[in-house]
């Protein structure tokens, strides 16, 4: 596992040098260093604090961080200007709360596994993250992989080797033998090994323990569970339960001790109440949620991160003959066609809403469609853009930080042309990406050539690659 890891951080590290031969040109844009002062010119800036739409504003910028948002237009001596286009409108960056930026669902996604290697999924990963950034999510919650390789990338994305999303990342998912974490679901019986807590699969409140501590040990953000069956794995069941309350009690336990907050994968209306009894911080997916369930949700405080496009996705790919195995086609039939009801039933009680993709299980760097299903299940576009700023921010416990543009908060910025609020498909038309004070997008295109990306760290006595 651990071998793994380092092996997908030195793979990493050579793709920047192969993504500047294959990438294309949308992708081309590297980490790059925050000047020491920037002025921002925005046309109109939506305060999504104050849930309200500003005229012409200033957002002054002093390196990583916003120092000031002014009315009107302002300047400060020696301050790099930048001008967003008229009729544009300024947004805090975005918040993916459910991604999965390590991987990418296909028809042959089953068998790849087989025939790739770790240097194929770490390329594309880069790719994957470098798709999001430029779409306007500055910040992502990642809350699955394997052998965590998200690890990795958020290293690289934080050394500059590869331009990237904030990553905050739940390592490998945590749940039960034969559940929707166990990757060895469908493997004939002498590849099917034996996993166990330090594999993220568990079976009594003492693995959970374990499991929660290795996560820990291995450089996790955040924890994981998958306390209900799921979609995309070779079982059977949808919605079945697969962690006891104990179990989940004992995960919440652990993962608070170290500071972590837990997002529960959860169909079923039986595993979203043992989830929310459990205390986990955040209900994923939430298909078959009943009035139980939302009660509950309600009185714990619970966030849910609906994942419409996901449900969506699946929904249309599941009457595309062979694009999944029967079995997978039978669940995303049945989940397809619900999520977004769920999500409308959910907003009208007062469940609070923070947005959420499951990017991997569609096309990386779609994520903004889900704005437009939000406002289709009956949220107005200023609560699914709450949902993707402030509410997310909350929900990572890093509102101090993220979710609005605010002096002292980090400089991440992202303009449409023209105003979300009459149109929400605008947030699917980024023109202008700052992450943290940098500017990776300018006027819809990538704002520096791949070549000025950080050089990649030489590497320690000792880790010299074969050959070299």
């Amino acid at each position: 596992m651990q071998q793994r890891t380092h092996a997908l951080a030195i793979a990493l590290t050579l793709a920047t040098a192969t993504l500047a031969a294959s990438s294309s040109a949308q992708d081309a844009t590297p980490a790059v260093a925050a000047p020491a002062m920037t002025v921002l010119h925005c046309p109109a800036l939506l305060d999504t604090v104050g849930g309200r739409m500003l005229g012409a504003t200033s957002v002054v910028i002093e390196g990583q961080r916003i120092k000031e948002v002014a009315a009107g237009r302002v300047d400060r001596p020696g301050a790099t200007v930048i001008e967003i286009p008229a009729g544009s409108t300024c947004l805090p960056g975005l918040i993916d709360a459910h991604t999965h930026l390590t991987d990418q669902t296909s028809p042959t996604a089953y068998s790849d596994q087989f025939r790739l290697n770790i240097a194929d999924y770490a390329i594309r990963s880069t790719v994957y993250a470098r798709r999001t950034l430029m779409a306007g999510f500055t910040t992502v919650r990642n809350v699955g992989d394997q052998d965590y390789d998200s690890v990795a990338l958020r290293n690289a994305i934080n050394a500059g080797i590869v331009p990237g999303p904030r990553i905050f990342t739940a390592g490998p998912p945590i749940g039960s033998t034969g559940g929707h974490a166990d990757p060895t679901d469908g493997y004939r019986q002498d590849l099917e090994g034996d996993l166990g807590a330090k594999d993220s699969i568990i079976n009594s409140p003492e693995d959970a323990w374990k499991a929660v501590r290795q996560h820990y040990k291995e450089g996790a953000d955040l924890i994981k569970i998958m306390p209900s069956g799921g979609v995309l794995d070779e079982s059977s069941s949808v919605d079945n339960a697969q962690l006891t309350i104990p179990e989940i009690q004992a995960i919440v336990a652990a993962a608070h001790d170290y500071g972590f907050t837990v997002a529960a994968h959860a169909h079923g209306a039986e595993a979203i109440r043992r989830a929310v009894i459990g205390g986990v911080d955040s209900i994923e997916h939430g298909t078959f949620m009943n009035d139980e369930d939302i009660k509950l949700m309600k009185e714990h405080g619970t966030w849910y991160v609906p994942t419409i496009i996901a449900g969506e996705f699946v929904g249309e790919k599941a009457k595309v003959p062979g694009y999944y195995p029967a079995q997978i086609a039978a669940k995303a039939s049945m989940v397809g066609p619900v999520i977004l009801a769920t999500a409308g039933k959910a907003y009208r009680a007062g469940v609070n809403i923070a947005f959420g993709t499951d990017a991997a299980v569609y096309p990386h760097g779609q994520n903004a469609h889900e704005f437009e299903l939000m406002v289709k299940a009956g949220m107005p576009p200023l609560y699914a853009i709450q949902a993707a700023t402030t509410h997310a921010a909350q929900l990572l416990k890093h509102d101090k930080d993220l979710g609005s543009i605010e002096a002292g908060k980090y400089a991440d910025v992202v303009a449409v042309p023209g105003n979300p609020l009459d149109d929400i498909s605008l947030m699917k038309h980024v023109t202008f990406v700052m992450k943290a004070g940098a500017v990776y997008k300018r006027d819809g295109a990538p704002a520096y050539p791949l070549t000025q990306a950080a050089p990649a760290p030489a590497m320690a006595q000792g880790e010299e690659l074969d050959g070299y």
